[in-house]
């Protein structure tokens, strides 16, 4: 199994060793070929909003050296890892916003990649409030189209995983791993209701608003996305 891991933070604390034992765990499950990605250094320009991306020149992007071998790593992966912790503002660190940022041309309204239709995807999450921040980046990957994005929660009040007590951090080992073994033989499921209706929309906005002749309409009649549902 071929899997992308992107970091959302430079710090290799709490997130990067809950990330750890869910990729060590995964290893011992069975052949893995582990890409890392971590941020801001994979990625360190910021989205300046030019939308290039968004009307067909991704390639034109002023970080397009950066994005490119991370899109491989999206498109060629058989599922994808996202680690972040939990910042103040009930969200994700400004790098991992970053990645997803440069990537908004992948959602279905857009340019839907039929490579992503069929993975699975896993977030890991750590801090005070980190179910939040797991929902906004797995409303993001169904964005994408991603067939099924499992996600765990690590809550800890501490900014060190070796100051916690030894039964809770056994507790959180003990949870990541069984995580990490239930996603590793996860099957492709039915797709979720959710991104079958935002395909619907994504149809009609493009048949009604936007018209033979523009992007992204084109690219939608070149991959057959008019004719057959991609997923």
């Amino acid at each position: 199994m071929k899997i992308a891991v992107f970091h959302g933070s430079p710090r290799k604390g709490n997130t990067y060793r809950a990330a750890g034992i869910f990729v060590d765990e995964l290893s011992k499950c069975g052949d893995v070929d582990i890409a890392e990605f971590f941020m801001p250094q994979d990625l360190p320009g910021f989205c300046v909003g030019c939308q290039l991306c968004l009307s067909g020149m991704k390639e034109k992007c002023l970080n397009a050296g950066h994005v490119a071998p991370i899109l491989d790593a999206v498109l060629t992966a058989d599922a994808l890892v996202f680690a972040t912790p939990h910042y103040g503002a009930a969200s994700m660190p400004a790098s991992m916003k970053n990645l997803f940022d440069h990537l908004d041309f992948l959602v279905l309204l857009v340019m839907p990649h039929a490579e992503i239709f069929g993975k699975k995807a896993f977030v890991i999450t750590t801090g005070t409030g980190s179910t939040a921040v797991g929902g906004v980046i797995k409303k993001a990957l169904l964005h994408w189209g991603v067939n099924r994005v499992h996600s765990l929660g690590i809550r800890m009040f501490t900014n060190r995983w070796d100051k916690m007590p030894a039964l809770k951090q056994e507790r959180h080992e003990k949870a990541l791993r069984q995580a990490a073994q239930r996603f590793y033989w996860a099957r492709k499921g039915r797709p979720y209701f959710s991104s079958t209706v935002f395909y619907y929309m994504s149809k009609f906005v493009l048949k009604r608003y936007v018209g033979p002749g523009n992007f992204p309409y084109e690219y939608w009649v070149q991959k057959g996305y008019f004719d057959k549902r991609p997923f």
